[in-house]
């Protein structure tokens, strides 16, 4: 076997790494290795947050400073333990009436995945062959507005959803925004749920429009907080609590506690912020997993 190549058994499973010393995110000297560490160690919180949903993965093979592409089908040389489910795939770019999509339960294939440079994990808001179980709200900061005031606009949403019987999980994107994950029944199609986030969003818009706006055009968002309802469309995806994001450092899309947003939104310190993954993984050994709530299902939405 090469020297830059090691075979390793994971849960039963036999996995050839490779390049473990290659430095993916350059600016923190954070390597491959490193990478499959992480993801080995947060595997715990991350594999039921992934389980049954139809993976997208963003692979950058030569690290963040380098080309990136985007993954739905199966690479070639999938080893044929890793679960691959054919989907359709209405609107694909590349013509294809269907795709062979990775499905991530167990940790061999989420070490197998780091090792492909997998870096960001993105998924549906369903489980597959099911309806949505989970309502996303991205909030997107126009600049000069940040992640303060994205705090701002999460605790509006939060209370409005409340009002309704639905609960809401902040956390970061891991870049420059938010999101709030909603659990709900899986008994309404995404057109449902995508229509009741966007009514939401246009009723927050229209109590603090200088804050808040709904609508997708960029040049109106200078200064607000974009509330994308469309993150509920069957065939958008949303990047995955605990996966790595591609920044300079390795950051993480990282589950908040609304204590930490009410402080975020008051500008108190230690604000919320993007955190690195070795600051996740002490967050989750101190908290568990805070959006635990998400995996057991949730009220229908009103019509």
């Amino acid at each position: 076997m090469p020297a830059d190549r090691l075979r390793v058994e994971v849960a039963g499973r036999t996995l050839e790494l490779s390049n473990l010393d290659k430095v993916l995110y350059p600016a923190a000297g954070f390597t491959k290795g490193e990478v499959i560490d992480y993801y080995t160690r947060v595997a715990p919180v991350l594999l039921p947050h992934l389980s049954d949903r139809a993976l997208t993965r963003i692979r950058f093979p030569n690290g963040v400073d380098g080309g990136s592409f985007f993954e739905k089908n199966a690479p070639a040389a999938t080893p044929s333990w890793v679960r691959t489910e054919t989907l359709p795939a209405p609107g694909s770019t590349k013509g294809r009436e269907s795709i062979d999509y990775v499905v991530a339960d167990e940790l061999p294939t989420l070490v197998w995945l780091a090792n492909l440079a997998a870096l960001e994990l993105h998924t549906p808001q369903w489980r597959i062959g099911a309806y949505p179980d989970m309502m996303v709200v991205d909030l997107d900061p126009g600049p000069p507005a940040g992640l303060r005031q994205c705090c701002r606009v999460a605790l509006l949403m939060r209370d409005r959803l409340a009002d309704d019987g639905i609960d809401s999980y902040p956390k970061t994107s891991g870049k420059k925004g938010m999101q709030l994950s909603c659990p709900i029944a899986g008994t309404q199609p995404a057109d449902v749920v995508s229509g009741y986030a966007r009514r939401i969003a246009q009723e927050l818009e229209r109590a603090s429009p200088k804050l808040i706006v709904s609508k997708m055009a960029r040049k109106l968002r200078a200064g607000k907080v974009f509330i994308d309802w469309s993150q509920n469309s069957a065939a958008k995806t949303t990047v995955a609590p605990y996966s790595l994001r591609a920044q300079p450092v390795p950051s993480v899309s990282t589950p908040l506690t609304w204590t930490e947003v009410e402080a975020g939104g008051a500008g108190k310190r230690p604000s919320v912020r993007p955190y690195t993954a070795a600051e996740v993984l002490t967050r989750v050994a101190e908290q568990g997993d805070l959006l635990a709530p998400l995996l057991t299902g949730g009220p229908e939405l009103p019509g």
